[in-house]
């Protein structure tokens, strides 16, 4: 469809249903400028060493378990 066609198609609408068209066309607008760009995802390997501890014993079964595992 061309821009003319368009145009002669929105003027043969009766004045309140142009009023709904602009209004959606507008909340169109405004949701593809209110798009998030993605962001990156992901950190820089490394920076928690250290920081970060497991206990030895966190594979181990837990003593709550124990009527269940026998």
């Amino acid at each position: 469809m061309s821009t003319a066609d368009f145009f002669m198609k929105v003027n043969a609408l009766p004045a309140d249903l142009r009023k709904e068209l602009m209004d959606f066309l507008e909340n169109l607008l405004k949701r593809k400028n209110n798009e998030k760009k993605p962001t990156k995802q992901g950190g820089i390997p490394g920076l928690a060493k250290g920081r970060i501890v497991i206990a030895d014993d966190f594979d181990a079964p837990l003593d709550d378990f124990n009527p269940y595992m026998e």
